[in-house]
């Protein structure tokens, strides 16, 4: 059966891919340029890694009744408590590289979650509202592949922001080559005090 064919090989292709884009926009920085925050609100290139990582984890682990291997490597919920940005940062002790294998590991332990279940299979996402607990495996994958695609938008953006490099995908950037950006941000800047 080709992934065509097969709707739950098609979903876990757009989420694998959402994966790798994210991960391929750490590749080349240093532990200090991936932990530097980016935007106003402290956005920062590892910090969405250590999220979307954390995403994964739960809503293919206790949303299906299972348990990360060492649930002691991801943000426990109680430490939201202390601080709500937990999962948004990396800490002194964690490394860039450790936190893409740990990733990488729950990428397999969300995978093992698709593969096991039919689409159909119930969960129920307990941080989610009263009456909307209640999901199948279908709607995770696609809520979760959403969630990871909205980051790797903004590690898009973070990563242009720290050294131009550009691209959808790294075997695919769909970036014109010969692009005056200067004079293409310059026009674009010119119609824009245009409504000054």
């Amino acid at each position: 059966m080709t992934e065509r064919d097969d709707p739950k090989a098609a979903l876990r292709h757009y989420l694998q891919a959402t994966r790798d884009d994210l991960v391929w926009k750490l590749e080349g920085l240093d532990e200090r340029e991936a932990r530097l925050p980016r935007t106003a609100t402290g956005n920062n290139l590892l910090g969405l890694l250590k999220h979307c990582l954390n995403v994964e984890a739960g809503y293919f682990g206790p949303t299906f009744g299972r348990e990360f291997p060492s649930p002691g490597e991801l943000v426990l919920m109680a430490a939201y408590d202390e601080d709500p940005q937990a999962d948004w940062y990396a800490r002194a002790d964690e490394t860039k590289d450790g936190l893409i294998d740990l990733y990488r590991r729950v990428a397999e332990f969300a995978d093992q979650t698709i593969a096991e279940l039919p689409l159909d299979a119930p969960g129920r996402v307990p941080w989610w509202r009263p009456g909307h607990q209640d999901v199948t495996l279908h709607q995770i994958i696609i809520h979760v592949t959403c969630d990871l695609a909205r980051h790797a938008g903004h590690a898009d953006i973070l990563r242009e922001q720290h050294d131009a490099t550009v691209g959808w995908r790294r075997d695919s950037p769909q970036v014109i080559d010969d692009q005056e950006w200067p004079a293409y941000v310059a026009k674009l800047t010119a119609l824009a005090d245009g409504f000054a």
